[in-house]
């Protein structure tokens, strides 16, 4: 069983920046994700230590796979009254931690994570994510958008977000990735999003980045995997395309599959039209999937991921 956190109980910490005005609004909440095995008690005990310490617990959803035997759970509480400080948790936790043989990770609402958008030349997913983030939708910071063309600079000079032009060919990609770790390192990232960055990022970039690269691909995973899946859909007459938000792994399109949605397709459709229609679903399954992550719904075990209400 792949664990929760390669930080093993210790768990990661998102420690309070400066965020925009609407972050400021968000509920003071503490939010606790929990991987283990399966057994009585778990909820009983989780409970039990966040009442004796004042917590409010303002939401809590649970998950058993009862064939792999393990338990998932993430709760969350408002820190208001909570008497044990956010930089001593991991301390007072380790008991029931040990106890339960948990993975687990804290995080804050308070706190934004910091995201940084690798596209290529379609910018349709990033002037959504641009605008969610603009309206309030994604609670996050958006440090600099990445990209191995020129198409999506006024859409980021609109926005005002830093763009990062890093040309990409045959010859130049190991230095090409150097230049782009040294930005993510520099600018203190949280996650990478691909949206629609038509690059295949080597097995040492994804091993930096291990569980926070997001990628969207234009088809029903695991359907028509690779390049020009429309193209392929349409070839074979289907009556349903799809789109995939999965974690990025060093196999193509193998990683932990996040949301997908689909549409119904008719023999009147011809390959634009597929091509129109999914990209409207490649905004969708996106943006589901990086919200989810901002706000710590996501587990991954396995090759599957958890996502709770």
């Amino acid at each position: 069983m792949d664990s929760l956190s390669s930080r093993g109980h210790i768990g990661r910490f998102f420690l309070t920046p400066q965020g925009r005005g609407t972050l400021s609004q968000e509920r003071n909440t503490a939010i606790l994700l929990i991987s283990c095995p399966d057994r009585k008690g778990i909820v009983a005990t989780v409970a039990s230590f966040l009442y004796q310490h004042n917590a409010n617990i303002v939401h809590a959803d649970q998950h058993q796979d009862r064939e792999a035997n393990w338990f998932f759970m993430r709760v969350e509480w408002d820190l208001t009254d909570f008497t044990i400080p956010i930089d001593r948790f991991p301390e007072e936790f380790e008991p029931v931690a040990r106890e339960f043989r948990m993975d687990w990770r804290l995080a804050r609402s308070s706190v934004p994570l910091r995201v940084a958008i690798l596209v290529s030349r379609q910018d349709h997913c990033l002037a959504d994510l641009l605008y969610r983030h603009h309206s309030g939708e994604l609670r996050c910071e958006i440090p600099l958008i990445i990209s191995n063309h020129t198409n999506a600079e006024p859409l980021a000079r609109f926005y005002n977000v830093p763009f990062f032009h890093i040309p990409v060919d045959p010859n130049n990609r190991q230095e090409a990735e150097r230049q782009q770790l040294e930005l993510l390192e520099r600018h203190r990232i949280d996650l990478i999003v691909l949206a629609r960055y038509m690059q295949i990022l080597s097995p040492a970039f994804v091993q930096r980045y291990p569980m926070r690269i997001i990628n969207v691909h234009h088809s029903f995973l695991p359907a028509f995997k690779g390049a020009k899946p429309y193209h392929r859909a349409y070839e074979r007459g289907v009556k349903l395309i799809g789109a995939t938000s999965h974690f990025v792994t060093e196999e193509l399109d193998e990683g932990p599959i996040i949301e997908q949605d689909v549409v119904r397709i008719s023999h009147r459709d011809q390959l634009e039209d597929l091509i129109q229609k999914g990209k409207d679903l490649e905004k969708l399954v996106l943006s589901r999937a990086v919200r989810w992550y901002l706000e710590h719904r996501i587990l991954v075990y396995g090759r599957k991921t958890v996502i709770f209400d």
